[in-house]
C-alpha cells in the first residue's frame, strides 16, 4: 500500500528509538496498533528487528518529525515519491482464473458473432485464448462447439466494459471504409431544363385531337336494297 511505510515495524523501531513522538503517532505512521508500538518501546516486541530510517528512504523527512515532536496532534504521512516507476506492460495472454476458464468458449462465440471486426489479437487480450482456439471457434471445428452458448466476456468477468468498448472502437477505427457507388443523375441539368426551346415545350398548349365523324346511314336505302335483293332471289327461284 502507497499509504504504508516500507517495513513498518522496522521503522516503529527506528521512531521509537530516535524520537520522541508518541505511541499514537508512530502507530498511525507505521500503520499498528498502540499497544504493538508500546511493546516495542518496553522491548517485548520486535525483538532483534533493526531499525529503519525512514529519512534515508525518503518516507519521511527531518522537518515532518521535528513537527511532529513540536505538536502532539500532527499525523505523519508517508511522503510521495519523488519518481514515478511506469507500471511494467503485461506480456502475453491475460491470465484467466481456473474457475472461468471453461466460460472462455462461450465469450469467444460471443465476441466472433457480435463484433466480427475485431482481430484475433484484440479477442486474445480480452479473454486470454489463442489464435487455434479462436479459428476452431469461428470455424465450428471446437471439440465443443455443439454445446457452446454465446455469453458476454464481461458478464463472465473476463474483460472489463471499457477494455471491450476500447477494442471495439479500434477496431472500428482501422476497419476498410465501404465504398460508396455514384449515384446516377436522375435530373437534367439546370441549363436544359431553362432553357428557350424546354420552357415553350412546357408551356405549349396541345393541339386537339381531330375526332372523325361517325358515318351516318340511311335506314331507307338499306332496306330498299334489302328487298332488291329479296326479289332477285325470286325470280330465281321461279326460273328453277
Amino acid at each position: 500500500m502507497a499509504n504504508t511505510p516500507l517495513m513498518p515495524k522496522a521503522t516503529a523501531v527506528w521512531l521509537v528509538d530516535n524520537t520522541s513522538l508518541s505511541f499514537d503517532q508512530v502507530a498511525a505512521f507505521c500503520k499498528l496498533h498502540p499497544l504493538e508500538v508500546k511493546a516495542i518501546a518496553d522491548g517485548d516486541a520486535a525483538q532483534g528487528i533493526k531499525g529503519l530510517d525512514p529519512i534515508l528512504t525518503g518516507q519521511l523527512t527531518r522537518e515532518d518529525i521535528e513537527k511532529a515532536q513540536a505538536d502532539p496532534s500532527v499525523i505523519l504521512k508517508v511522503a510521495p515519491p519523488k519518481t514515478t516507476v511506469p507500471e511494467a506492460k503485461r506480456r502475453g495472454p491475460r491470465y484467466t482464473p481456473v474457475s472461468r476458464r471453461q466460460d472462455r468458449p462461450n465469450a469467444i462465440l460471443w465476441l466472433v458473432r457480435n463484433h466480427p471486426e475485431l482481430k484475433d489479437a484484440q479477442v486474445i487480450r480480452l479473454v486470454g485464448t489463442t489464435k487455434p482456439t479462436i479459428e476452431a471457434i469461428r470455424e465450428r471445428t471446437h471439440w465443443n462447439s455443439a454445446n457452446l452458448t454465446p455469453m458476454d466476456p464481461v458478464t463472465l468477468g473476463l474483460c472489463t466494459q471499457i477494455e471491450l468498448d476500447l477494442e471495439v472502437s479500434k477496431a472500428a477505427k482501422y476497419a476498410p471504409q465501404p465504398v460508396v457507388q455514384p449515384v446516377e443523375e436522375t435530373l437534367l441539368p439546370v441549363d436544359e431544363t431553362t432553357s428557350d426551346d424546354a420552357m415553350a415545350a412546357a408551356f405549349a398548349t396541345p393541339a386537339p385531337v381531330e375526332q372523325k365523324d361517325e358515318e351516318e346511314f340511311d335506314a331507307d336505302a338499306v332496306f330498299a336494297k334489302l328487298s332488291s335483293l329479296k326479289g332477285d332471289g325470286e325470280e330465281v327461284d321461279r326460273d328453277d
